[in-house]
Parts: C-alpha cells; structure tokens; sequence
C-alpha cells in the first residue's frame, strides 16, 4: 500500500514501530512485514551544558519528543494506531535519571554517558590501591579456577562513559535522592526504563539484559546487579529495576497517549538493537557502526567473553533461555569531529567529503586527534590537528578527519565510501553495508515484531536483510602504517591535556 493511502475495514495489526533514542538525533520508523519502511520521523536530541564538561537531557523535552515523532511516523505512513502490532524501542545507553517512585518527579535531568563530571573521580579510582588489590585477587582466582568470569574484573577499569561513578555522584550531592533511597521512595533508570515508566503512567518499572550490562553497574556473568560494587560506591540496591527478557511483553501504553493500548514488545540497548538488526545472530559475527560514537561488537554467542585488551563484555540479548553475549570496543563522538569539521565550514555537504579526500594522494603529514578516548581511558586527550604546513588546504584536513575515524575502527559514518574502503583495507576483511542506516530502530522492530508475531523466527529476519554495497581490501594495511604510526605518535602528544 502506498504511503498516504488508510486501508479500509478493521485491518490486523500488520506493522510495527521501532524508536531509536541516539545521542544526537531520535528517529522513529514504522515497519511492514517486509521490514520495509512505511513512514518515518526525526526529532534532534539537544543536549544541555550547565557546566564545563557536564552533559545533560530534558526528560520532559524528551518525552514530548518521542510521544511527537511516533505519532507523526505513524501518520506519514498512513494508519491508524490500531494498526500497530507493537513497539520497540532502543536508546542510548547508560544515559540515566532518578526520580521519586511515589510522585514520579525526577531529581535532576537525565545525565549522559557524555557527561565526564566525574572524570577525576574515575581516574582517581582507576588509580588507586583498592583497584589495584582488586585486580590481583581476580586475576589470581582466574589463574587458579580458569572461569572467564574471572577476567574481566581482574582487569577493570572505570569510565566516564559507564553510569556508575555518575550514579554514586548524584547520591552524594543532591539530597532529594539520597533521602528518597533512604526510604526506599527512589527510581533509577535508564532512558529505556524512565519512557517504559512514563508510556505505562507508572504502573511499569523495568529494564532489559542488554541496557542494564551496560550501566558498568550490572554483572553480565551473572545477570544481577552488582551488590559488591554498589556497596563500594555507596549506591542503595534498592533503586535497580527489575531485568526483563529484550523482546518481552512489557505491557502496553496508556490509551490516553495515542488513543488506544500500544503493547511494548522490546526495550534494547543502541548497540545491542543493531546488532540484531544487522543479523548477527552467530557467534563470530562481527557489527561496526559508526554513528555518533565508533562501536565494534562481536557476538561470542552464549559464552560469556572478556580480554585483557580492554574488550567489555555485554549481554547482545536474552529471548527466553537464549542468551547471547558481545565484546565490545568503543570510541565516543566519531561522527561527532565530522559534524565540527562541517559547522566550521570546511566543507558545505558532508556526501562531498569522500570526493575530497581521494582528490589528494595522502593527507601530506596532517593527522586529526579528536577529543574523545582513543584505546586509552584519558577524558583530557585534546583534540588537535598536527603536522599543519602553509601548503595544507581544506582536502588535506578533511582526509585528515575521515582517516581518525578509519584508524580507530552501519550508523551515519558509514555513508562515507572513503571511510568504508580504508577500514576494509585496515582490517583486510570485506565489510557489507546494508541499505538501511539506521540498524538500531530496525533491530527494535525486528525484537518487537518477533514478540507480537509478525515474524516467527530469526531465520526469516535474515532473509529480509538487504545489503547496498560491499567494500572488499584493495590495499594491504601495511601500506598505512607509516601514516597509523604517525597519528599514534599525534594521539600520544595529545593526551593528559
């Protein structure tokens, strides 16, 4: 059925919706039972600085953003809300707010996984002997027992982007919340958790496997929130949600908000959501989205991974007994340096950047170090262009930007062909970039569509996987190693800023 045209009669539930909360934009998408996209809405995510280094989110200005854009994505494409046979939504992780459990007043705007309020604090800790003593004792029990679940303690570390040390910081400094845990009256939750609440008016207050592996607050090997680490950092136990499968019936919206019950299917977290989207559903299979952040994930499939390298280990999934677990590798704001590069005009449409790179043979010395964690956990790198020489023209600095983002590694980025191409000659492997970008509202749908009915199984997900090209090696990573080396040497200069 066209776009724009009712079907008549009382239709069957035949679509579904899938929400993704990102960083920076919130995008809604109505599927059909092809996956095929029937109508579309975007809202930009604005975020708040009240402080240096401090990054926040209106939850009210959020919840009428997303109230807004499923009921126009439904509009545009033409149905009613009765058609919907479910909702999935996927959001950024580890973005958080605490609210009251009786009022359901929140104590302070929602805190993003950007926020680095806490940056001394994490690396004071990172630093410290109690850490330290903690890595000796895990790394002995894994020497002794060879249990994996073992190794990732003996090697963590606390980071900005994680929602613990940010969690303990709002117990110890807004007193509303502290004295609301202390009487058991106070609601953690993740954007997941806090619009699930909200679309239900309270009656609903749950979380899913996948964003809560990701808070650095909850232990993927055993599936319960961490009561060791909550007592160290002095976080009441009592505020965690329960942890539901990720394509669950969660309950359905209040029919004041669209005018009839809407059952939410899936609550997943970005990643996780499209990983699923892309159908990686083996262990082995490997998803690179380059979005607003870099993110490398590898489904290790029901064995639970983790690797002296740094890799965190996360819950992909959980659908009834399946549990599916990923590494992960992650870089913040990748397509954060391309958006700078075009607000100061160094070039006037982000399609014309790959033309413009390959207009010059290299970048001629110039390297970009973004400020963001690069393989090291520093919230202080700078960001910087090095190696500049009055011969360096707007083509040598936008390479520069695209190779930084190809060095360190689906989402907005991989619509660059020159990105794609250089990270396939990198990691000598062919890379498939499917035809819809934005994976993670697809993986929603696809969770909750499986939930509802519209789809039986994960075997007819895949067959509805449509791929738009594919970027095979056409150099040997060799070949770039003098110039990784050199902006390796840059990333060093720029660090502890």
């Amino acid at each position: 059925m066209p776009c724009g045209q009712r079907e008549s009669g009382a239709a069957a539930a035949l679509f579904v919706v899938g929400v993704d909360v990102g960083s920076t934009v919130l995008k809604c998408h109505v599927y059909d039972r092809a996956a095929a996209v029937r109508g579309s809405s975007c809202r930009k995510i604005e975020s708040l600085y009240p402080h240096p280094g401090w990054v926040e989110l209106d939850p009210e200005v959020l919840w009428s953003q997303f109230i807004g854009a499923v009921k126009e994505a439904v509009q545009v494409a033409g149905l009613q809300m009765r058609q919907i046979a479910g909702l999935g939504i996927s959001t950024q992780r580890s973005t958080f707010i605490t609210w009251h459990k009786r009022t359901g007043k929140p104590f302070h705007n929602f805190i993003s996984w950007q926020d680095l309020r806490c940056a001394e604090l994490v690396n004071s800790w990172n630093r410290s002997l109690l850490l330290k003593v903690i890595h000796v004792i895990f790394t002995v029990l894994h020497f002794l027992t060879g249990n994996d679940r073992y190794l990732a303690p003996s090697s963590f570390t606390f980071s900005t982007k994680q929602a613990s040390l940010k969690l303990s910081w709002v117990f110890k400094n807004i007193h509303e919340a502290e004295e609301a845990a202390k009487k058991n009256n106070c609601c953690f939750g993740t954007i997941d958790t806090w619009l699930l609440y909200r679309l239900t008016k309270g009656s609903v207050y749950a979380t899913d496997y996948s964003n809560a592996s990701s808070t650095g607050i909850f232990e993927p090997f055993t599936k319960c929130w961490n009561p060791t680490l909550s007592r160290l950092l002095s976080i009441p136990m009592s505020i965690y949600p329960p942890v539901k499968d990720t394509s669950f019936n969660f309950g359905s919206s209040d029919s004041e908000i669209f005018g009839v019950p809407i059952p939410i299917l899936a609550l997943v977290a970005d990643q996780q959501a499209a990983m699923f989207g892309e159908c990686c559903f083996h262990p082995g299979d490997v998803k690179l989205t380059m979005g607003t952040g870099a993110f490398w994930n590898v489904n290790t499939g029901g064995n639970f991974f983790s690797s002296w390298r740094g890799l965190y280990p996360l819950i992909g999934w959980k659908i009834g007994e399946e549990v599916v677990y990923l590494t992960e590798g992650s870089i913040p704001n990748t397509g954060t340096a391309i958006k700078w590069a075009h607000e100061i005009n160094l070039f006037t449409n982000v399609d014309e950047t790959a033309k413009m790179a390959r207009s010059i043979a290299d970048s001629q010395g110039v390297y970009f170090v973004p400020s963001f964690q690069v393989s090291v956990n520093d919230p202080y790198l700078c960001a910087c262009f090095m190696g500049l020489k009055p011969s360096t023209t707007r083509n040598h600095l936008v390479r520069a930007i695209l190779e930084s983002v190809a060095f360190r590694a689906d989402g907005g980025v991989s619509n660059n062909s020159f990105v794609m191409q250089m990270t396939s000659d990198l990691i000598n492997k062919k890379i498939e970039k499917p035809i819809i970008a934005d994976m993670s509202s697809l993986g929603a749908a696809f969770l909750a569509g499986l939930a509802s009915g519209l789809w039986t199984d994960k075997e007819q997900l895949k067959k509805l996987r449509q791929i738009e090209t594919v970027f095979e090696p056409q150099k040997d990573s060799e070949e770039y190693k003098p110039a990784m080396d050199a902006w390796t040497q840059a990333m060093q200069r720029a660090l502890h800023w």
